[in-house]
């Protein structure tokens, strides 16, 4: 389903999967307030989905599972015939579910691959056939763990290292000579399952400069890699210098190990 709300047809667009929460509710509000049209991507936030929507100067909603193959090429393609200067994919969505590096978990790792990996590189590869804004932008959101690895949440990891994979892969794929493919990868952001916010705030400090990496930094490199031009196929880590480190668990549990 797809409510395209008040806009102009000269404002460029943009997509952010994942935009109801967390960091995609972050990103999609720098966009709108920077003068885009917002489509925020929901699964089963439609209430904040809409609350964040009627907060943005010109924002529409979409929703679809991104379990589904199908579903979410259709929505990318339904979108680009609606917006005619749609330049920005953001692949914000992603599902963070442990399982051990001693038992993969079957069912964990179908899921994690499908969402994490799969569904974005075809929602990618669509909106590069389909939409037609000039100077286009996919923006993968990753993970710091790409460069400082640990064993706990085995599947996702695994489906952000192929996630990762496809912004080096896309941008030798054809792409107009002005098309960006870019990686973005956070570190420790945002409170994870059960965490205590005294175990959050010791876990999201565990980075070089001992400070919080706020949301809103996320953002603004999404938002500087949207209307800049650094070269594609290129990943920005923007987490305080976690990826530096050698952390041999997720800060989650190293944070409550030492509480």
């Amino acid at each position: 389903m797809i409510e395209i709300g008040r806009h102009d047809a000269g404002l460029p667009a943009v997509i952010v999967t994942g935009g109801a929460r967390r960091i995609g509710a972050a990103v999609a509000t720098a966009f709108g307030h920077a003068g885009w049209h917002v489509v925020i991507h929901y699964g089963q936030s439609a209430t904040e989905a809409r609350a964040l929507a009627a907060s943005l100067p010109r924002a529409s909603l979409a929703t679809c599972d991104l379990r589904d193959w199908e579903a979410p090429v259709r929505m990318i393609e339904e979108l680009a015939r609606a917006l005619p200067n749609l330049r920005v994919l953001v692949n914000s969505a992603s599902i963070f579910v442990p399982d051990l590096v001693s038992g993969l978990d079957p069912a964990v790792f179908d899921e994690a691959a499908r969402v994490n990996a799969g569904t974005p590189a075809r929602m990618a590869q669509t909106f590069l056939a389909h939409a037609k804004g000039p100077a286009r932008r996919v923006i993968q959101i990753t993970d710091q763990k790409l460069i400082n690895p640990n064993p706990d949440f085995f599947s996702y990891t695994m489906s952000k290292y192929a996630l990762h994979a496809t912004v080096a892969m896309l941008s030798m794929g054809g792409i107009e000579p002005e098309d960006r493919i870019y990686g973005l990868a956070p570190g420790a952001i945002l409170a994870s399952h059960d965490q205590r916010e005294e175990e959050t705030e010791r876990s999201h400090r565990m980075n070089l400069l001992g400070r919080k990496t706020g949301a809103n930094e996320i953002a603004d490199a999404a938002l500087f890699l949207a209307e800049g031009w650094l070269a594609s196929g290129e990943t920005l880590f923007v987490d305080s210098g976690q990826h530096l480190l050698s952390q041999p668990r997720d800060v989650l549990y190293l944070a409550r190990e030492s509480g």
